[in-house]
């Protein structure tokens, strides 16, 4: 049996009703995002069940083979190099692995929210553009369309129910806002509904973008 991913978990409710798996990015590891949680909460997010697995530790060529936690390895800049399509692809089927985990602990699917930055972002595009059934919402920060060429063919009719939120720094320059732009574009011509925000901030998270998210998480986690 596969392995299940190791998480940090906080509830902000004796007994949720709701959840949120959030996925860090490269070299980061499960405690990143740890801190939004509270932010989330002071602008009024619902009460949920937070997950935040961590990665495993893989060598990443672009860092010279360092070893470090990656949903998969990243061997070149932009579009240069071939995509890890293996480990993308593992990463996705662990990330469902933890969705079915929630399901069997009495959240159903259609109220679990599945996000990520960067990295963790292409991994929470990947896998709900493949859900077979729908997912309460897509949070996808500071990232883009992972194997952008198989999406047409490998998109389920159900995911273009799933709400998608996606927001990225005007100035980003790890992954950079025209590339992310592309892969909104190409969601909304596969037929998805994607709620856009754009900020003036690099590869970061800001204030209006945490309100963003709260009000988002609050219309999809009903």
């Amino acid at each position: 049996m596969a392995d299940m991913l190791d998480c940090v978990e906080l509830q902000t409710d004796p007994n949720p009703q709701h959840a949120v798996v959030w996925l860090h990015g490269l070299g980061a590891d499960g405690y990143d995002f740890v801190p939004i949680v509270r932010e989330l909460e002071l602008v009024g997010a619902p009460p949920a069940r937070y997950l935040f697995p961590h990665a495993p530790q893989i060598p990443v060529t672009i860092n010279g083979g360092y070893v470090m936690r990656a949903w998969y390895d990243i061997t070149g800049t932009e579009f240069e190099g071939r995509e890890d399509e293996a480990r993308l692809r593992a990463s996705a089927a662990a990330v469902e692995r933890l969705i079915g985990r929630e399901v069997s602990r009495g959240v159903p699917r259609k109220r679990v929210v599945l996000a990520g930055f960067s990295q963790g972002g292409a991994i929470t595009l990947l896998a709900g553009m493949r859900a077979v059934e729908p997912l309460a919402g897509l949070l996808a920060l500071s990232t883009y369309l992972p194997l952008a060429g198989r999406a047409q063919s490998e998109a389920t009719a159900v995911s273009r129910s799933i709400p998608i939120f996606m927001a990225h720094g005007t100035g980003d320059q790890v992954i950079t806002f025209a590339r992310s732009t592309a892969s909104r574009d190409r969601l909304k011509a596969l037929g998805y509904t994607v709620e856009w925000h754009e900020y003036p901030m690099e590869h970061s998270v800001n204030a209006d973008e945490v309100r963003a998210i709260a009000a988002f998480l609050r219309r999809v986690l009903v």
